[in-house]
């Protein structure tokens, strides 16, 4: 997994006490990066801190922090001004389904909630991390999704769009600050076993279903997008930005 030296790096990894964020946040780490974790229910345990902490002993901060809340986003990134001095790689990790609705039944709130927990979430980190970004060399990470590719399972309409939205996103800032020497890219992973997602919002039956249509034979893992995001955090991957990567197992080709 340390394949990509990131030594004397700082990152911040929103969402990063759980699922994909935080084997994204070890990942980090132990390719020699100075971890920031942000959860909002799931605080890390002192046994995830000691593996986000560095082979040399820098040890990580985990802030508690509403992705969506701008104030909130606002101190974080003071925070980590104070602590960090600048950063080097942000990964926009938080953000998930919230509830399975049709359209027809959802209600308008629930459709903003969404919106705000995928997209509003990264616009806010994006916007208040820029200023601290290292030039060149900074990193930005989108978490999106294959649902923004193919719309998802059933009552997932929103989340969906709000993961599509970030392919938007994703290109547009690239644009923005690639001139500067900040890279800007999304991984859309597909069907990512062992997460809270799936845990929560997926059947054993849908499960199984979606295993059949996977050519690689089996489901992902958190490590698998936790590898695509050091590759895209390294030096060699300067020259990509603007880029969906795909981390699927030949599920769906965008």
């Amino acid at each position: 997994m340390a394949a990509h030296s990131l030594d004397n790096k700082h990152a911040l990894v929103t969402g990063g006490g759980v699922g994909i964020g935080f084997e994204i946040a070890a990942a980090l780490a132990a390719a020699g990066t100075r971890v920031a974790v942000t959860y909002r229910t799931h605080e890390p345990t002192l046994e995830q801190l000691s593996r986000l902490t560095t082979a040399d002993g820098r040890s990580p901060l985990a802030i508690a922090s509403d992705a969506t809340d701008e104030d909130s986003v606002q101190q974080l990134l003071s925070i980590l001004e104070k602590e960090f001095g600048s950063l080097d790689i942000l990964v926009n990790n938080a953000g998930g389904l919230v509830e399975r609705s049709s359209i027809q039944d959802m209600k308008f709130s629930l459709w903003k909630r969404v919106q705000a927990v995928n997209t509003d979430s990264a616009f806010l980190a994006t916007h208040y991390a820029l200023p601290l970004l290292t030039r060149p060399g900074g990193r930005i990470i989108n978490i999106a999704s294959l649902a923004g590719r193919n719309g998802g399972h059933s009552g997932a309409t929103a989340y969906a769009t709000s993961k599509a939205a970030l392919f938007g996103f994703t290109r547009g800032l690239a644009k923005e600050v690639t001139q500067d020497g900040i890279t800007v890219n999304a991984i859309a992973p597909g069907f990512i076993d062992a997460t809270p997602f799936h845990n929560t919002f997926t059947t054993a039956d849908s499960k199984a279903e979606t295993l059949r249509g996977i050519p690689a034979g089996r489901a992902g893992t958190p490590e698998d997008v936790a590898s695509a995001v050091l590759w895209l955090a390294s030096d060699s991957a300067s020259f990509v930005s603007g880029a969906i990567l795909d981390v699927n197992g030949a599920q769906y080709f965008g």
